[in-house]
């Protein structure tokens, strides 16, 4: 008799979970429970290729709708899952519906951090979680359009990219001194801040956002000095934070984050949790985790698959990440402290250069920015924990394989 696994969020991590399952063939019987009306679909382009317009809605989907009927999945779409049951293992649907499960997996994911000033339900503030969410601001984004972003994360920064070529006048409110401040070392926030100036972005840097007015719709951003925003768009890009009110309800751990063991198991051996909503130890790094990227959501739910057909082994991944702005494409990998060393190789003016991070000699991150060999360099040597010489480096002469 076929397993019955139910998957709790049709995002990246539950959607992947669902494909790697149905190739067990009729070992499972899957049911994939999404609240949102999309089946799974990749979020990356909601900022970029999807807000320009540049892509169909359809093809951020992870799989044509029709692979899930065709692969026996059930794919449960605008269903909300209310409670958990683990001692009778069963679900709890929104319109009262119980369903049996013999493995549980959570993918929760994130929701958005909302901006806690006065205005902030206003129409016309907006953010960017789901297709929805870009439609909505897509269809506004016309030439000459005034934005106002609350945020200078990769969010807010790649939204307001896509945006000033879409014809938009585009002004970005960020509380800290720098763009990117908590992910990125100071040179390259620099420089990606010099780049959107460039690109007619007015960034107004340690301001917040004080209220949003307007009459009936959000129609002006009033900042932390008293200045005074017109707006036509109002985008919030503060973060956002997982999404744990089922499993906390169920008595499972919790810690900012769904807690799962290195095989992505939670307090009950009969559920699992993969993507953003989880906080799992990585022995590569030396430390717990919650990481809010596509890798780890994909590599947490072949984790869980492998699991789930016998396959186990301990998850420990190099971290990874990339931001698109313009032509810049940013590659990312590790997890670097605000201590660690810096070192520079190339030159920002160019527009290709890369940022090493080291932390007593050994690498432990690295942002490259159209450089691409100096990313897979410093992802493996991560992983290998490999100590390199700062000045060696740095220097360009040497080619990277030979540093």
């Amino acid at each position: 008799m076929s397993e019955h696994i139910v998957i709790v969020g049709a995002g990246h991590a539950g959607g992947t979970l669902a494909t790697q399952l149905a190739r067990a063939g009729d070992r499972f019987r899957i049911t994939l429970i999404g609240a949102e009306a999309w089946p799974p679909y990749e979020r990356p382009p909601l900022s970029k290729q999807l807000l320009m317009g540049e892509v169909p809605t359809e093809k951020v989907f992870l799989r044509p709708e029709s692979f899930y009927a065709d692969k026996g999945v059930d794919l449960r779409l605008g269903t909300e899952v209310v409670s958990i049951d683990r001692a009778g293992k069963t679900v709890t649907l929104a319109g009262g519906e119980s369903l049996a499960y013999d493995r549980l997996a959570l993918c929760t994911g994130t929701a958005i951090r909302e901006i806690p000033v006065a205005g902030r339900d206003l129409p016309g503030v907006h953010y960017i979680r789901t297709i929805d969410d870009t439609l909505a601001i897509r269809e506004k984004a016309t030439p000459g359009a005034r934005v106002v972003i609350a945020g200078g994360g990769y969010i807010g920064l790649e939204a307001a990219a896509a945006l000033r070529k879409l014809g938009c006048d585009v002004t970005v409110i960020e509380m800290m001194d720098r763009v990117m401040a908590r992910a990125v070392a100071e040179p390259v926030s620099r420089f990606y801040e010099a780049a959107h100036r460039a690109e007619g972005v007015r960034i107004l840097l340690e301001t917040g956002v004080a209220e949003i007015g307007g009459n009936g719709r959000a129609e002006h951003v009033t900042d932390s000095h008293g200045q005074v925003h017109p707006a036509d768009i109002v985008l919030v890009g503060i973060g956002v934070v997982p999404v744990v009110a089922l499993a906390a309800d169920a008595g499972l751990a919790v810690d900012d984050g769904i807690v799962v063991d290195a095989r992505a198991r939670t307090s009950d051996p009969d559920i699992f949790a993969a993507g953003d909503c989880t906080r799992h130890p990585n022995a590569l790094l030396g430390q717990t985790v919650r990481l809010e990227s596509v890798q780890n959501a994909v590599d947490q739910a072949r984790c869980i698959s492998n699991e789930l057909t016998d396959k186990g082994a301990d998850y420990a991944e190099v971290p990874w990440f990339w931001s698109d702005q313009y032509d810049l494409k940013m590659q990312m990998a590790g997890l670097p402290a605000p201590d660690d060393q810096v070192v520079m190789r190339g030159n920002p003016d160019s527009r290709s250069f890369s940022v090493f991070y080291l932390r007593d000699g050994k690498v432990s991150g690295v942002n490259a920015i159209n450089v691409g060999a100096d990313y897979v360099r410093g992802r493996k040597w991560i992983g290998e924990g490999r100590t390199v010489d700062a000045a060696r480096l740095a220097d360009t002469e040497i080619p990277i394989k030979e540093v």
